[in-house]
């Protein structure tokens, strides 16, 4: 996609997120103490507020829980794309992430299984889902 689109903010705390998503794989992080997977990154746990939380690489597949089709977008640089799809995705190891979801609107399910697919937009490598491929 050759479009000029405001790109993430990365942040100290976010920065491993990021370069995961750079170098193709997708990562939580996950609390020592309770050994959760949260998402968004963040400085300490949300459920037992211990902070050493390290990065482990995550399946980057979960299910679709909600979604909604965007006609007129937040940000002029989007419009153009418009529409487009954006929905909650609980993901495999318990966290849940809005982000875009690459599938048409009269193909989507409430429940249905999708992946990670990165998307270079402009500079920036972003996580995007798609529908998840069958497997044999």
């Amino acid at each position: 996609m050759n479009i000029s689109l405001p790109g993430p903010t990365i942040t100290p705390i976010s920065e491993p997120f990021w370069e995961g998503i750079k170098a193709g794989e997708f990562r939580l992080q996950q609390c020592e103490q309770c050994e959760r997977s949260i998402f968004y990154p963040r400085a300490h746990c949300p459920h037992c507020f211990h902070n050493s939380l390290t990065w482990k690489r995550a399946s980057g597949k979960g299910k679709l829980k909600t979604w909604s089709v965007i006609h007129r977008a937040g940000h002029p640089a989007w419009q153009e794309l418009t529409p487009y799809v954006v929905g909650v995705v609980a993901l495999e190891e318990g966290p849940s992430l809005l982000t875009h979801v690459l599938i048409e609107e009269d193909e989507i399910a409430y429940n249905m299984n999708v992946e990670l697919n990165i998307r270079h937009i402009g500079p920036h490598p972003l996580p995007f889902f798609k529908k998840q491929e069958e497997t044999i």
